[in-house]
């Protein structure tokens, strides 16, 4: 196996593996569409990891039965301050499933799962075809 082979089938296992991530998020949003509950939850904190640009929020709500749940969304996107209101939706069976529920959260990883799967797919297939 020469290492452009390896290369190869990096990119291909890469590519998928982001396109069934992307499904199962998919999947995950009509779920929580149909069947979700939803509240509204607040920014209470911002993380800053050493190294990174930017500030991922920390959103906090209640659930049905009162308990207090804290999750960072999956997608961070600029405007999510402290204290700002954000609707949320969770399937009441699973809380760690809890997502800010405005179209630019629902979907940015989606897209960018899907985006960069097919880029991975599309390297691995022009190295393939130019050899």
């Amino acid at each position: 196996m020469t290492g452009e082979t390896i290369g190869i089938g990096l990119a291909v296992l890469v590519g998928l593996a982001m396109l069934w991530a992307g499904a199962r998020e998919a999947r995950l949003q009509m779920r929580l569409s149909r069947r979700g509950v939803r509240a509204e939850g607040v920014v209470v904190d911002q993380e800053h990891e050493p190294g990174d640009d930017y500030s991922k929020p920390v959103v906090e709500f209640t659930d049905r039965q009162g308990r207090p749940v804290r999750f960072r969304p999956a997608a961070v996107a600029p405007g999510l301050a402290l204290g700002t209101h954000v609707p949320v939706v969770y399937l009441p069976e699973r809380r760690e499933t809890a997502r800010v529920f405005t179209r630019k959260y629902r979907m940015s990883p989606m897209v960018g799962l899907f985006f960069g799967g097919m880029l991975f797919l599309g390297v691995a297939v022009g190295c393939v075809l130019t050899r």
